[in-house]
């Protein structure tokens, strides 16, 4: 796959510091499981149907999972922003309504003509 997602260098440096201290044995590579993970939630796929370059789909959920929990993603994005300047707040509403089948159809009487 030639459209796959990497976190450059510089971008690692930046997401470094929020990185948790490695206990025991040392982590799989970050570069390569963070870009596994932006690549599947920004695609929207499967944890399963992640391409094989980025390592077995188990460990970039179980990073996903672990780190989430933790709080980690919170704090990088938090720090991120923090570093940006901005002094507004942005907030994007991605709710949707599901009509009933039958909701087109509610303007309609029976026997009568459309309102």
């Amino acid at each position: 796959m030639s459209d796959l997602f990497w976190l450059s260098g510089a971008q690692m440096a930046r997401l470094e510091p929020y990185f948790p201290k490695s206990h025991g044995k040392p982590r799989v590579d970050d570069r390569r499981v963070l870009s596994g993970i932006i690549f599947i939630n920004r695609n929207g796929l499967r944890w399963r149907d992640a391409p094989k370059e980025y390592g077995p789909h188990k460990t970039l959920y179980n990073r996903w999972k672990r780190w989430s929990d933790k709080g980690i993603f919170a704090k990088m994005m938090a720090g991120l922003a923090a570093g940006h300047g901005e002094k507004k707040t942005v907030m994007i509403d991605a709710t949707y309504l599901k009509a009933h089948r039958t909701a087109s159809r509610l303007a309609v009487k029976k026997g009568g003509a459309a309102a």
